[in-house]
């Protein structure tokens, strides 16, 4: 809040010394009652309304290293803001913190690129993605893969606050959707992409497992869709729901084939940008979801307005996807 002006101190305190409420004089004045009470207790410890004389806030950064902050996150925009405080040239010790340059970016329009937290791959990892990695850096245009995946989405307000979201008589069933993490209600996703087609997005309220797992997306949507395209190879990843004895004897009855993938190995998987590119429009609506309802319909919608050309980009990245996975040695990538 400003200060108040020197003129209007004096007035307060001639309204004070008038019998005025201190409520009265701060509506008259347009300021906080703590405001008028510390002009007051100011006035009877000095003697003078003036506020102590202040030297204003030093300027942490120069014009010159604002312009070398900026234009350094222009070029680099994986760039995070460490690395620029660390490196920001007339900076001495103490130099200046990564919250400083994340406000300066923020003037200028941009941001800084966040650290990421990457799985710790052993030397057993980064030998099974060497090894598909070779097997598949010849990747062609005629190569029929269904990539399938979940990802997790959640309505995120900020305020740390723990939110319950129920419909009428489920107080204490499970279907009760709740999230600590991100403020919001939260629930998982599954959907398929391919070269030339998609499958619907199914919507999961509930944990994941293997009966859910065939039930709810394989029996009904990506056993249909391959059955009607014969040609085609089923790719998910490891997780416990996809590996499971009754799933693989479910797809070994239907003569569905699967791609063999190697664990932990998210960087070859296109349908990870897929996730991100769908909550990118989410967040880029104007008018964004309330409650969780809303966020799936959202998302459904969203869903269907991709492109095709855009997922066929993605599918078609697998051999730069692989050659670049070699060149890591089996390691991450910039994917």
């Amino acid at each position: 809040m400003p200060r108040v002006p020197a003129h209007l101190c004096e007035c307060a305190l001639g309204m004070l010394q008038g019998g005025m409420r201190t409520a009265d004089v701060a509506r008259a004045i347009n300021c906080n009652v703590h405001t008028v009470r510390r002009l007051r207790q100011r006035y009877g410890e000095t003697g003078r309304t003036a506020d102590h004389p202040r030297s204003g806030r030093p300027r942490v950064t120069t014009p010159a290293q604002d312009r070398y902050i900026r234009t350094s996150h222009l070029r680099d925009r994986y760039r995070m803001a460490t690395t620029t405080a660390r490196v920001t040239p007339g900076t001495h010790n103490p130099s200046i913190s990564a919250q400083t340059v994340r406000n300066r970016l923020r003037k200028a329009g941009l941001r800084a690129c966040s650290p990421v937290v990457r799985q710790v791959l052993t030397r057993h990892h980064r030998q099974q993605c060497c090894l598909w990695a070779q097997t598949h850096r010849r990747w062609t245009r005629q190569e029929k893969v269904l990539f399938t995946d979940e990802s997790r989405f959640c309505l995120t307000r900020g305020d740390g606050r723990i939110r319950v979201y129920r419909q009428r008589n489920e107080c204490y069933t499970e279907a009760c959707t709740r999230d600590r993490f991100g403020g919001g209600g939260s629930f998982m996703v599954c959907g398929s992409v391919s070269q030339h087609h998609r499958t619907e997005l199914v919507v999961i309220a509930v944990n994941l497992n293997a009966v859910r797992y065939r039930e709810d997306i394989l029996l009904p949507h990506v056993v249909l869709f391959l059955q009607a395209h014969p040609d085609m190879t089923l790719q998910h990843d490891n997780a416990t729901s996809h590996t499971a004895r009754s799933v693989r004897d479910f797809l070994q009855d239907r003569n569905v084939s699967v791609l063999p993938w190697p664990a932990k190995s998210p960087d070859l998987n296109p349908i990870e940008q897929v996730w991100d590119l769908l909550d990118r429009r989410v967040r880029a609506r104007a008018i964004p979801p309330r409650n969780v309802r809303e966020l799936a319909g959202v998302l459904v919608e969203e869903w269907g307005n991709i492109s095709q050309q855009e997922l066929a980009n993605l599918v078609q990245s697998m051999r730069r996807r692989c050659t670049a996975v070699l060149n890591a040695a089996g390691g991450h990538t910039r994917y």
